[in-house]
């Protein structure tokens, strides 16, 4: 047994040892077979206040809290210099919510766009998944995506000399697929959805014996994302009340869960922020069965009633999971959380990254604006309260939508001579863009569309 963490699981309760035992048991627990375990480590978790409460440390990643990694030597990290990142206040939503709906609020933009790897909200796992790897030997990895998991893992994996495997479906975002070439690491782009993708990249794993990531309930990746909460500790005034992703999988809400599983009894923290968790209208399969669920006083045997959608045709790929295997996992934390599942209409996508870019000078991507689309969103359908504490999942930037650059021009006057030209004023400009978001209504998406 590793002298510093262990897994349990959690249907059974067995203990596994370590990731060799994990790995050979096709990362499932021997007794049941379940997947979904916790990762337990010897060092008193209160040893961590003192990485929380110093404000100037400056080890410049989340391996500042390696003592409750699942990684037993240091030398086999693989780092960008991921998971220092800021949380910018975002004082022009809270003057929206208070002058429109009379609510005061203070909102947070969590900026994982400025990951140093790839920019995304999946790098911290990426760095984890690497130096996991190399600390036990791998040399080969397969991996399915809708696109940004598959970019960190093909940065980190070549850094640590991995060779990687992405499977993502047909309606990828080519800057993502060209990301991942430009790495040294193979695509396979599957005809058929992100369902097919990940059937197929089992075959592949089966077939040639390579180690396949089991997703967002994948150790790996739970353990490295739930350093956020220590981070919010360490940079926060007040931890949020209310915590907004856009939603794919579900990795972020898992960790959070994890992290505050941990910190029980610190006197750290209390109780969970209220999980808002907001998918494209277009693909929202999670958000369709929790609100029919809701709607119905959440019978028996409700975590299990979900529609499945089929190659879902939508403008945010990297929110393209039609069959949400998490939705058990998910909708019961977003229940015991008392948060709720919304949707956001795709077609705003571009309002939105115009206005945060314009107020904040911060280019977010697809994804970023369906969660910052969900803060409206909410406000809209009466989900927040006087004195929330808001924080946004900045999850991604820009840099692989090149699309979405072209869909936000909006200043731009061809001309034939300077006669046509006029002084041009910026602030004039703000009207504009808050058009949409005053007359809110004309966007949003009915609560009960789908009831």
């Amino acid at each position: 047994m590793s002298n510093k963490f262990h897994f349990r699981c959690r249907q059974c309760n067995t203990i596994i040892d370590d990731w060799k035992s994990w790995f050979s048991n096709n990362q499932s627990c021997p007794k049941c077979g379940h997947k979904f375990v916790f990762t337990e480590y010897q060092q008193p978790i209160d040893s961590i206040k003192s990485l929380i409460n110093d404000k100037n440390y400056t080890k410049p990643d989340f391996w500042r809290y390696f003592d409750f990694l699942p990684l037993n030597d240091r030398s086999n990290i693989i780092s960008s210099g991921e998971g220092a990142i800021p949380v910018d206040r975002w004082t022009f939503l809270e003057d929206f919510a208070r002058q429109k709906y009379g609510i005061q609020l203070e909102v947070y933009a969590y900026r994982n766009d400025l990951n140093n790897g790839t920019g995304t909200f999946k790098d911290v796992a990426a760095s984890m998944a690497a130096s996991v790897l190399k600390e036990n030997g791998i040399t080969d990895y397969c991996v399915a995506s809708t696109g940004n998991i598959a970019n960190a893992f093909a940065h980190y994996l070549a850094k640590a000399g991995i060779n990687l495997s992405v499977f993502i479906p047909e309606d990828a975002l080519k800057a993502n697929e060209a990301e991942v070439n430009s790495y040294g690491q193979r695509v396979y782009r599957v005809k058929g959805d992100y369902a097919q993708a990940k059937k197929v990249a089992a075959q592949y794993s089966q077939k040639y014996n390579i180690l396949m990531s089991i997703g967002n309930i994948d150790p790996i990746r739970v353990e490295a994302k739930k350093t956020m909460v220590f981070e919010w500790l360490r940079l926060m005034p007040k931890m949020p009340t209310v915590y907004i992703q856009a939603l794919s999988g579900g990795t972020g809400p898992i960790a959070i869960d994890k992290a505050y599983h941990d910190l029980k009894g610190t006197g750290i923290v209390d109780k969970l922020p209220r999980f808002f968790m907001i998918q494209p209208h277009r693909c929202a399969p999670m958000t369709h069965g929790y609100r029919k669920s809701k709607l119905n006083n959440f019978p028996e045997g409700w975590l299990e009633n979900y529609p499945i959608y089929e190659n879902p045709v939508t403008a945010v790929p990297t929110l393209a999971t039609g069959n949400p295997t998490t939705y058990p996992i998910i909708a019961n934390l977003v229940r015991k959380s008392h948060g709720h599942m919304l949707e956001f209409s795709e077609t705003a996508v571009p309002e939105v990254a115009r206005l945060v870019a314009y107020q904040t000078l911060v280019r977010i991507g697809p994804a970023s604006c369906i969660a910052v689309g969900g803060f409206f969103e909410s406000l809209h359908h009466k989900k927040l309260n006087n004195g929330d504490v808001v924080l946004i999942n900045i999850g991604e930037g820009v840099r692989r939508a090149p699309e979405l650059m072209e869909q936000i021009i909006y200043t731009t006057q061809n001309i034939s001579s300077v006669e046509e030209t006029e002084k041009f004023q910026r602030k004039s400009l703000h009207k504009e863009l808050w058009k949409p978001f005053l007359e809110f209504e004309k966007i949003s998406i009915p609560e009960n569309i789908h009831g």
